[in-house]
């Protein structure tokens, strides 16, 4: 089986096509200070919601809502200067429905955007400014603590929200865009955001159409691309080769949601703002570092995108990796984007590069339970009967630096698993010379400490410890130190999708990926995905629901690692 990836062409001769887009694509002062009219208190602290449907207030006509709001004639704007203007490439399509424009709406919501935004949809669907708004409406959602004033935002939101239908590679369609754009910014300085919420076969026809036609000549200019970033270091190259011949590295935002989650987000704030911790941080305390991702449903309608990628480009080399380079970085100079992003590059560089007898594959197949039949990944009718992509992955990667030398790092994802879950884990060395080893037998794993991050569902942290069992005798048990961030912090935690849209409106790039990270990601990987794709290996087969297969355990016990997620006391 081979896989293609084909990018637009992407000439030579456009070297200079970087400077199409606006020279003002740095953040001005302005926009670090936030926009006058916002209400920006702390950056750090969104108060927001996520972007699935919770109390989806039901759809009132266009001619009593929105469109009695539009922006030009019912809202008074703050900063007469200039404007924001965000256009989803792609707006028809399931990612922009069900996040982007739910998450845009949550920032509005919340005040944090600024007084002069609009939204534009672009698509090659046929569409009027008012089926726009009809279809945004139905997954907009108010918050948990819905205030009095939230229809009344929602059809505020909405009324801001335009529509330019066409093609994708079409320089003319895209020069109309352009027209609709400065037609209601009014002529007043404008910074315009670009989401491309697309296939990556048509990054650059977009990037090259925007650049030409739909820039910014008064302010910044910039560009939000989704994964996938390419599906090997060659294809990788191509695709930024090709943006950087339209766009600067700057205006370059390489979205991966994952770091948008709050757990994520507040991993260096446990590490380096806790004095306890850092001390531990290192081979001298740590005995391995787990991270999982699992899902409890297959692929559901996406097994043709899927069988094209398979698990470890879809999960691995992107989302649990970003995460492992967070975890074992060093201390940075500062909380800057480029200072954090080269300390990310220094632990990419510094790891061994994947081997395939590291690796373990699986493929979930059919199960039947309580009557109910679970189909297997070919059972899908968009994936081919005789596919060996897979489903689920472990891994076991190593940082050859002074820190972490000979610690493993074990990967593990999965889809048709039997929990949804996405965590890191942290077991520490046995204590040596245990006073109380009798008490927990041979399998001193009982005794092993481990801190926990649990990034989905039911965001937590906690930390295992051994502790005595109240009474006469000498009875030990493992204890949690429990933070349940929904009974400690009662507000609903904003959506990835929310902080990421804010950060990439602010300029602010460290929690995006920057192309020499990207190189370095792919690097480790390609080799074995190489190698993978020629012999084409065999994933085992795992029931539908199950825990994946055996393979993981024999790759954990080659390690000396026991997966914490299968220890049984995890709630």
């Amino acid at each position: 089986m081979t896989f293609t990836t084909h990018f637009s062409h992407c000439s030579t001769s456009c070297k200079d096509n970087s400077k199409l887009f606006s020279s003002s694509s740095r953040s001005s002062p302005a926009i670090h200070h936030r926009f006058s009219g916002s209400r920006r208190l702390c950056r750090f602290r969104i108060n927001s919601a996520n972007g699935n449907p919770l109390e989806a207030l039901p759809l009132l006509p266009i001619s009593e809502s929105a469109a009695d709001y539009d922006y030009d004639d019912n809202v008074e704007t703050g900063d007469s200067h200039s404007t924001l203007s965000i256009t989803v490439v792609g707006a028809s399509g399931d990612l922009a429905k069900k996040k982007i424009f739910p998450a845009l709406f949550a920032l509005y919501y919340e005040d944090w955007l600024p007084q002069n935004f609009r939204v534009f949809g672009y698509a090659r669907t046929k569409m009027t400014d008012e089926e726009l708004r009809n279809m945004i409406s139905r997954t907009l959602t108010c918050r948990v603590d819905k205030r009095e004033d939230c229809e009344q935002k929602m059809n505020h939101f909405l009324g801001r929200c335009f529509y330019q239908a066409g093609q994708y590679s079409s320089e003319e369609h895209f020069a109309e865009l352009d027209t609709k754009l400065k037609e209601k910014e009014g002529g007043k300085s404008s910074n315009r955001l670009f989401y491309l919420s697309i296939p990556p076969n048509i990054f650059v026809d977009v990037v090259r159409c925007a650049s030409l036609r739909a820039s910014s000549a008064t302010g910044w200019t910039r560009v939000i691309v989704e994964k996938p970033f390419g599906r090997d270091s060659e294809s990788s190259a191509e695709l930024t080769k090709c943006l950087k011949q339209y766009l600067t590295e700057e205006q370059i935002f390489r979205i991966d949601h994952y770091l948008g989650k709050e757990l994520v987000e507040n991993l260096s704030v446990l590490r380096f703002s806790n004095r306890v911790f850092e001390p531990l941080w290192s081979r001298d305390y740590i005995r391995n570092v787990q991270l999982i991702f699992s899902e409890d449903f297959g692929t559901e309608g996406r097994g043709g995108y899927f069988d094209n990628y398979g698990i470890i480009r879809d999960i691995m080399q992107n989302h649990l990796l970003q995460i492992l380079t967070l975890f074992a970085m060093e201390t940075p100079v500062s909380l800057d984007a480029e200072d954090i992003r080269n300390e990310k590059v220094k632990v990419l560089r510094s790891m061994k590069t994947l081997q395939l007898e590291d690796v373990t594959l699986g493929q979930y197949k059919g199960f039947s339970k309580g009557g109910k039949l679970y189909p297997g990944y070919t059972d899908d009718p968009t994936v081919p009967k005789d596919s060996i992509t897979p489903t689920f992955a472990a891994a076991a990667l190593f940082i050859n630096n002074a820190r972490w030398d000979g610690v493993p790092f074990l990967m593990k994802a999965g889809k048709a698993l039997h929990t949804k879950r996405a965590e890191i884990r942290v077991q520490f060395r046995h204590v040596p010379g245990n006073l109380y080893k009798r008490n927990f037998g041979t399998d001193l794993d009982k005794a092993t400490n481990e801190l926990v991050l649990r990034v989905q569902p039911d965001e937590a942290i906690y930390l295992k410890i051994n502790n005595k069992v109240p009474g006469l005798g000498m009875r030990l048990d493992r204890s949690d130190l429990n933070l349940l961030y929904k009974a400690r912090y009662p507000r609903e935690i904003p959506d990835a999708y929310e902080r990421l849209l804010l950060d990439a409106i602010e300029g602010e790039r460290r929690l995006f990926i920057r192309s020499d990270e990207l190189d370095a990601a792919w690097a480790l990987f390609s080799p074995m995905l190489k190698e993978l794709e020629e012999k084409r290996i065999v994933p085992e087969l795992y029931p539908y629901g199950s825990r994946g297969p055996v393979g993981a355990h024999y790759l954990a016990a080659k390690h000396d690692v026991r997966w914490g997620d299968l220890s049984g006391d995890d709630s």
